[in-house]
């Protein structure tokens, strides 16, 4: 069952989105990858999504996947954010 980010969280993933941060992806499962921030989104399921340029087109990382973000761009606003475990204390109505 998916489980919604923590809300304050989120203001991290959309400033990487707002200035098109290039972010070192971690994901729980132990991979990561490099990639464009591009925007987010929800689904119609309530499952909310980071969405990624990677070399092959966009790609949408589910965000209870993500163990965390780095910006890699010099003058970043933010540094390594860890998102895996923190949830949204208000449930998503469905």
């Amino acid at each position: 069952m998916y489980q919604p980010l923590d809300c304050d969280l989120h203001d991290f993933l959309e400033i990487a989105c707002l200035y098109r941060y290039l972010v070192k992806v971690e994901l729980v499962d132990g991979g990561g990858f490099e990639a464009r921030a591009l925007t987010t989104h929800t689904s119609a399921e309530k499952e909310e999504f980071f969405v990624l340029e990677v070399e092959d087109g966009p790609c949408s990382v589910r965000m209870d996947r993500l163990l965390a973000i780095t910006p890699l761009e010099a003058g970043a606003r933010f540094g390594r954010v860890e998102l895996a475990g923190k949830v949204c204390a208000v449930p998503l109505e469905l």
